[in-house]
């Protein structure tokens, strides 16, 4: 059996991210530039798949947010207590080397984000995403998640659907 390509840990100072490149300028400078800042001032937390040579091949951050239970979809807000907010994690950025694109590498790194969450000791009723564009919202929802009532563009994986996808 060949070892895995790619190891999924906590951004350190060990991963090479100086040649990420994953089309997203954005999502490339904040790689770079911009998450150790956040990883410092405890706003967000920074995931890699490390490939073998220990350049990053793609990357996700989780933070920790509140969803208006009014904004979710009737059927999960019937679940969950009548609070006006409920904790959710967000995902705030994910993004794959394109050198990496097409390999499934993008669902690996969901679904590691989802082991993390249900793994942690902190409430959280469902994972958010703000999609960038139609092709992330179409990424998304091919993986299961939902829109959130009033912003077509923040969807919502609930807490339940991704702890049936871990079984």
């Amino acid at each position: 059996m060949s070892p895995a390509p790619y190891r999924m840990m906590p951004l350190d100072g060990t991963h090479d991210r100086t040649l990420f490149n994953s089309g997203s300028e954005p999502l490339d400078l904040y790689l770079r530039h911009g998450v150790g800042q956040d990883i410092r001032r405890r706003v967000a937390s920074c995931f890699v798949a490390a490939a073998t040579d220990g350049k990053v091949a793609g990357y996700y951050t989780l933070a920790s947010c509140g969803i208006p239970l009014h904004d979710l979809p009737l059927e999960t807000a019937r679940k969950l207590p009548r609070y006006p907010m409920v904790p959710a994690t967000r995902m705030g950025r994910l993004a794959v080397c394109r050198s990496h694109q097409g390999k499934g590498l993008g669902g690996a790194l969901l679904m590691d984000a989802c082991k993390r969450i249900h793994r942690n000791e902190i409430a959280s009723c469902a994972l958010l995403v703000d999609a960038k564009d139609s092709a992330a919202k179409n990424f998304y929802v091919h993986h299961g998640f939902i829109e959130l009532i009033p912003r077509p563009m923040t969807l919502i994986l609930p807490a339940a659907s991704y702890q049936r996808l871990l079984q």
